[in-house]
């Protein structure tokens, strides 16, 4: 892992809970300052049936590393209610 300045950065683990195959991935679509808070939009990635993937229990996760601010970090899962 690599080195965080916790002066200057912040981090935020996103994680997605147990999932029933290696074929789940979680990304990040983009990083918004609105004006009062920041959002973080992220996607899961599903398998689609043609993938190729392993069936066991898996924990996709994401550690993010920000840029220190006293706005809230408000987190949005495109796709999900």
């Amino acid at each position: 892992m690599p080195p965080v300045d916790f002066a200057d950065r912040e981090v935020y683990l996103v994680a997605a809970g147990p999932r029933s195959s290696t074929g789940y991935d979680l990304r990040v679509v983009r990083v918004r300052d609105e004006g009062g808070h920041v959002t973080v939009a992220i996607r899961e990635r599903t398998p689609s049936l043609g993938d190729v993937v392993a069936p066991r229990v898996t924990f996709p996760f994401l550690l993010l590393s920000l840029p220190r601010t006293d706005e809230p970090i408000r987190l949005k899962w495109l796709g999900r209610p």
